[in-house]
Formats: structure tokens, sequence, C-alpha cells
């Protein structure tokens, strides 16, 4: 029997990368999982832990429109259950820019998706943790939101905007069984790893002590412990899953 037996999930973001990756290790756990995305492939991931013998659905939805994401989240419910594990891993990156330069326009998507979208799937499920008394809410943020990163204002603030979230909820819902905490990923093999130049990218490794990227599953695993019993006395953390690249190396 997995660690997630009888739990139910929602995974946004799940389509692709690290959302993809944390809805299989979910299941794999024995979680029933629901996925949401823009993306119609989607429904690939969904189908996906349907044949290897999990129970998975999907909905496609925009986690910035908080009327889509109640219908979707409902959705979600009533082929599920009420759920009790939220990852929140739905995130864009749309542009590489100095602060001089980056459009309003960005900004306010940035932020909108990748931490307004975090709020509102939130509210969203907390009514149903409260009333099972026991939930996990997991926050995809980023090193960036920690230490900045050059070129990407939007991105890191929006990451930052979600550790100040993280803590807050955790504040507020400890009492009701419920933990919050946050994963920071450093470079991660995805679609927003393929963005960057190359010779961004291979100053973004040179300050990682072991000068690789990380896979979709190393944040995964982090995941799936997380939101596991043997989390249960963690809350209002950030885990940095990096390999270090905070550290000072030469």
């Amino acid at each position: 029997m997995g660690s997630l037996e009888g739990k139910i999930a929602l995974v946004t973001g799940a389509a692709r990368g690290i959302g993809r990756a944390t809805a299989l290790a979910l299941a794999e756990e024995g979680a029933r999982v629901g996925l949401s995305d823009i993306l119609e492939e989607v429904r690939n991931v969904s189908q996906e832990i349907n044949k290897k013998g999990g129970r998975s659905c999907y909905a496609n939805f925009d986690v910035s429109d908080e009327a889509a994401v109640g219908e979707g989240v409902d959705r979600i419910k009533k082929e599920l259950g009420p759920i009790n594990i939220l990852v929140n891993n739905a995130g864009i990156y749309t542009n590489v820019k100095e602060v001089r330069k980056m459009p309003k326009e960005n900004w306010e998507r940035e932020i909108a998706i990748n931490l307004t979208g975090a709020f509102l799937c939130i509210k969203a499920v907390l009514e149903d943790m409260i009333e099972q008394k026991w939930g996990r809410i997991i926050n995809i943020s980023s090193v960036a939101g920690k230490m900045g990163w050059y070129g990407v204002c939007s991105y890191a603030a929006s990451k930052a905007g979600l550790l100040g979230l993280t803590k807050t909820v955790a504040l507020e819902h400890g009492r009701d069984g419920i933990t919050c905490n946050a994963v920071l990923p450093g470079l991660i093999k995805t679609k927003a790893y393929d963005l960057f130049r190359e010779e961004v990218r291979k100053r973004i490794l040179n300050r990682i002590p072991s000068r690789e990227a990380g896979n979709p599953e190393d944040i995964a695993n982090v995941v799936a412990f997380l939101a596991s019993e043997k989390a249960r006395y963690i809350n209002g953390a950030e885990l940095d899953v990096s390999a270090g690249a905070g550290l000072f190396t030469f």
C-alpha cells in the first residue's frame, strides 16, 4: 500500500514537466489524482495514470480565473471526491528582460498565473480540508524567489510572493490539520529550461556544485514526501531542491 492510499490530490499545471512528474508520483503512492492545465495534453497524463491502474481525471482551466477554478475543482470533486492534497505547480515564464525593459503586461500575467492562481486554488479547496481536518498544500516556488534572478523580475517576484502565501496559510490553518509548504526548485530540465540562452544556462550551471540540472522527478519525489503523513510535522517550510545553487561556488 502506498503512503497516499485513500487521498485525493489536485495538481495544477500537470500537462508537462514538474506537474506531470508530480501527478505520476502521487498516483504511484496510491492517491487519486485530479489534473488541471490549459493545455489539452493534460488528458494524456490522466490516461497514463488510469492505464497504470490508478484513478485520475482532469479539467482544463486557467488558474487566474476564479470562476473557472471553482468550476474545475467542482468537476474533479464530483469525479474523485473532496480534495485533501493540493500542488500549486501552474506557472509561466514568459520573458527574460531586465526590470527597465519588462512590459507591464508580462509582469501582470506572470503574477496572475504564478501567485494569484495559487491563492485562488487554495481558496477553492480549503473548506473541504478544514472539514476533513487534514490537508496538504504544496506550492512550487523557485530559488529565484529566494535569491533573485537576473532578467526575470516578474517570475522572481511571483515566486517570492508564494513564500509569503505559504507561511500565512501555514499559520492560519495549522490547527485544522493542514500543512502548507513550499518547494524551491533550481535549474530543472523543463520547457522553461529550453527558454534560456546557452550562455545564461552555462552561467546558472556554474553556480551549482555538481554542474548539472535536475529532472522533474527530483521535485516530484519531494512533493510526494510532503504530501504524506511522514511530513506531518513540517509546516511553513521552504525546501530548497537546487543541488546547492545558492551556495558560494568557484
